[in-house]
């Protein structure tokens, strides 16, 4: 799940940066479902609207709860959305198309983890 309040991006400037006419968004990761490439208090910079290809990271709408967002991995893209996944399947509580199937709703897509500037072990 995300939230979507904290530290600015320093790397491309602050939130009113437009992007091709769409409001940029900052999110910022909680749970294990997107483990390794993500981790809980990761941040991310979300382009609203962005054309999405598979293999992309996206934050979608979650079905049935379309106050909650989520960041998945879009595997493929059929006649009724795209088809989400978690990187990591064994996450405790993960929640993605293999619970809810194809999701019509993608928010935008992930340009940008830009905090922490590094992570420990890496």
């Amino acid at each position: 799940m995300l939230n979507q309040l904290g530290p600015q991006p320093t790397l491309l400037g602050s939130e009113r940066l437009r992007s091709r006419g769409s409001q940029p968004m900052r999110v910022r990761v909680e749970g294990d479902s997107m483990r390794p490439a993500l981790v809980p208090g990761d941040w991310l910079l979300v382009r609203r609207g962005a054309v999405v290809h598979p293999g992309d990271l996206v934050v979608a709408r979650l079905p049935g709860d379309p106050d909650q967002l989520i960041v998945k991995r879009a595997q493929w893209h059929g006649a009724d959305g795209w088809w989400l996944e978690s990187d990591n399947q064994r996450a405790s509580g993960r929640r993605d198309s293999w619970d809810f199937g194809p999701v019509p709703d993608i928010v935008g897509r992930v340009v940008l983890r830009y905090w922490p500037l590094r992570r420990r072990g890496r």
